[in-house]
């Protein structure tokens, strides 16, 4: 009886043994998959983000390229004057690319409305391109140039009164006239102008100055 006994004890514990067995290979297979899932997962987030960054390289190394050639289209006009002065200024140019201007700059930033020549002329000297276009321009063109703008802090965006092409962008002694702010010209006088080598003042601020009427998001 007693060996009957011992030998059901060791039956049951070897079912109880492969039954274990099982279900810790069960375990580990379950956890395989699950780990193996989130590694795949891992994966492809990490193929996505470096597939994203190599292609924002190179399309800053696209950038950079065609910011280093000449942008056709591009006025220049040399021997501009760059003396302070309290007095209303006639420009040559309208609207200016330099010249004598007021002590104070225009803070640099997107307006809805017209901002004095005087104070924004000063923020080129600093660096700051300015994107002018024509006030009954259409919303959809604004709010493209409003895009192009974006987070740059050396640009000022804003309407002129008697613009005499749709859009013109200005840097100091340079300009360059579009018919839509879809040109892409526009994005690469931006990469080659903002605080670019024609700037008289490198370093200037174009921020403490002066904010017209009409700042976006003020």
């Amino acid at each position: 009886m007693n060996k009957k006994r011992s030998q059901e004890n060791q039956d049951r514990q070897a079912r109880l043994a492969a039954i274990q067995s099982k279900q810790r290979a069960g375990e580990r297979k379950r956890t395989a998959l699950i780990f193996g899932g989130i590694g795949a997962v891992i994966l492809v987030i990490i193929i996505a983000v470096t597939l994203v960054i190599v292609q924002q390289v190179r399309v800053n190394e696209s950038r950079e390229a065609d910011a280093a050639q000449p942008i056709d289209g591009v006025q220049t006009f040399d021997d501009v004057t760059f003396e302070h002065v309290d007095d209303p200024v006639d420009y040559e140019q309208s609207p200016p690319v330099g010249g004598d201007h007021d002590p104070i700059w225009t803070n640099c930033g997107v307006y809805s409305q017209d901002v004095p020549n005087e104070n924004s002329v000063h923020s080129m000297e600093h660096g700051a391109v300015w994107i002018t276009y024509q006030p009954d321009l259409d919303q959809a063109e604004i709010d493209k140039l409003t895009e192009l703008v974006g987070s740059r802090s050396y640009v000022l965006l804003s309407p002129y009164e008697g613009l005499e092409t749709p859009i013109a962008a200005s840097a100091w002694g340079l300009q360059l006239t579009v018919d839509s702010a879809d040109d892409s010209r526009l994005t690469t006088f931006l990469d080659k102008y903002v605080q670019g080598e024609q700037t008289r003042e490198p370093g200037a601020a174009c921020s403490g100055g002066i904010t017209p009427p009409g700042l976006v998001g003020s």
